[in-house]
């Protein structure tokens, strides 16, 4: 009864009735907001109970202090869990502790990028385009099976021909666009909010290169953490619409 008093509440739109604007701005429950992915998302994080520095310096950090700074009396958690390095098949191994176990409301995931690394220095531990899907999908399966009314924001992995990326660019280019696709594709599947970074990325450098923003073609630099933390809070709160300020 208490999690379909949230549902309606934040105005979701999985098949619940919307609701008026006073009711969208107060969620009924203090929501869990987890992240998780690879070095982009980890930003240096903490690996204890410090609160200076639990969340990282990257995107995840700001979207949490913007919430939590904003709604200090509601209760919420953020976890980040992002792990450097890490490829699908590494969320797969820790995805019972770092990621059920934290019973989230939101589940925000960004990860490919280092799997088409793997690829490209061909790894042992690579995975194919189909494997990568696969596993993917069945994480998704697992947080609805655990939380029929978990909220899943999807990132869109990027690339850019900056620094060693420059060498084989074209093979950087189409795997990570495959996967790119790949994680549209789950979106529909899940009724995820769909985050692409690589869009919002790509406007930036209209005007200013792109060195500026990612400072070796994977990793962003503090700006680059801002431009995604924005375009994070800009289309979760199309789902969460008490986040409508943003």
């Amino acid at each position: 009864m208490q999690r379909r008093k949230f549902i309606q509440s934040v105005g979701m739109a999985t098949g619940f009735g919307l609701v008026n604007e006073s009711q969208a701005l107060v969620p009924q429950k203090p929501l869990v907001f987890l992240f998780q992915g690879d070095s982009i998302t980890d930003g240096n994080r903490g690996r204890n109970l410090d609160p200076n520095h639990i969340m990282g310096h990257g995107y995840a950090y700001s979207v949490a202090s913007r919430i939590g700074a904003d709604f200090p009396d509601k209760g919420f958690t953020f976890y980040n869990r992002g792990i450097s390095g890490n490829k699908i098949t590494d969320l797969q191994k820790r995805w019972e502790s770092d990621t059920l176990a934290l019973k989230p409301d939101v589940l925000s995931v960004l990860i490919g990028i280092n799997d088409v690394n793997a690829i490209i220095n061909n790894a042992p531990e690579a995975t194919s385009l189909e494997k990568f899907e696969g596993i993917y999908r069945t994480l998704l399966e697992d947080c609805r099976r655990a939380n029929s009314e978990i909220l899943f924001v999807l990132g869109i992995p990027f690339v850019y021909a900056v620094g060693k990326r420059a060498q084989n660019w074209e093979q950087w280019r189409d795997l990570t666009q495959a996967r790119q696709e790949v994680v549209r594709k789950l979106a529909g599947e899940f009724d995820a909010v769909v985050v692409d970074y690589p869009a919002v990325l790509d406007k930036a450098m209209h005007q200013t290169p792109a060195e500026y923003w990612i400072w070796d073609g994977i990793h962003p630099t503090v700006f680059a953490h801002e431009l995604m933390a924005r375009e994070w809070l800009k289309q979760v709160r199309k789902r969460l619409r008490f986040l409508k300020k943003y």
